[in-house]
């Protein structure tokens, strides 16, 4: 039951004088394969846009780091770690060298690196790099930005999952509330707020808190993504569990059912 489903940050931005359509079309074609979640194949585009780059504008411009991040990301998502970190470093000198340590492009990096520790385990480095990226966000983007209510779950999320519920909760209802004004009570990214906050009750034995946010979460994903989307079975999975957890198996048998059917469709 994790807290952070939605946690790297995959460029795909428009290209910089000098290289014509050429990067945009590589970049736009790993963007694709990787929603696909076909890495293997993004990973030889993306490997290609960072050529190009590279070639055209030399080894610092934002748009080489742009094409380091998603290289990074994708090896992230194969458990590539040793590959990904030294990319998703470069990307960030770059950055900050070429933009300035302030900028949200800054922010994306740091998120990214702190995703990378957090995926290991290794805690005690990706809480700085949550909280810098946290600050850039909100002075380069204002308090109510979308951007600043993902990092607020990402904090959230790792410190939620180190036990230290006191400081996540806040963490995500203001995220909750920074999206529901942001992008509407109906928004797939308002369902993750909620699904992460009925999370963390979930943890805490709070059961009662927890079912209205997971319900509310798959009444928005089913609409919104459809009744057998991926996530719409995290949903039903989660909500199993809880029904199991206060003694309503035959309420939780049925959501696991359904849950199964749609992870068949998934293969």
């Amino acid at each position: 039951m994790a807290l952070l489903p939605l946690l790297l940050v995959f460029g795909t931005g428009v290209p910089g004088c000098g290289h014509g359509d050429e990067w945009k079309t590589l970049n736009d074609e790993a963007t694709s394969l990787y929603r696909q979640g076909q890495y293997d194949r993004a990973i030889v585009v993306a490997k290609k846009a960072l050529g190009v780059a590279e070639k055209a504008l030399g080894p610092d411009h934002p748009d080489v780091a742009e094409s380091l991040n998603n290289l990074a990301v994708l090896y992230k998502n194969q458990a590539r770690y040793a590959e990904s970190e030294p990319l998703y470093k470069r990307s960030l000198a770059i950055r900050e060298k070429a933009l300035g340590p302030d900028h949200p492009d800054v922010a994306e990096s740091l998120n990214n690196l702190a995703g990378l520790y957090y995926t290991q385990g290794q805690y005690a480095q990706a809480e700085p790099l949550f909280k810098r990226s946290l600050a850039i966000n909100e002075k380069a983007l204002g308090p109510d930005h979308p951007e600043v209510a993902g990092s607020l779950n990402n904090l959230a999320g790792l410190y939620g999952t180190q036990g230290q519920y006191a400081q996540a909760e806040p963490l995500l209802n203001r995220s909750l509330a920074i999206r529901e004004k942001a992008l509407g009570p109906d928004h797939p990214e308002v369902a993750q707020s909620l699904h992460n906050l009925a999370v963390l009750y979930q943890s805490q034995g709070q059961y009662a808190q927890a079912e209205p946010l997971y319900k509310r979460s798959l009444a928005i994903k089913e609409k919104a993504l459809g009744p057998d989307h991926p996530d719409v079975g995290v949903s039903l999975e989660n909500l199993a569990k809880l029904y199991k957890k206060t003694n309503r198996v035959e309420e939780a048998e049925v959501l696991e059912k359904r849950a199964a059917a749609i992870r068949a469709i998934k293969r």
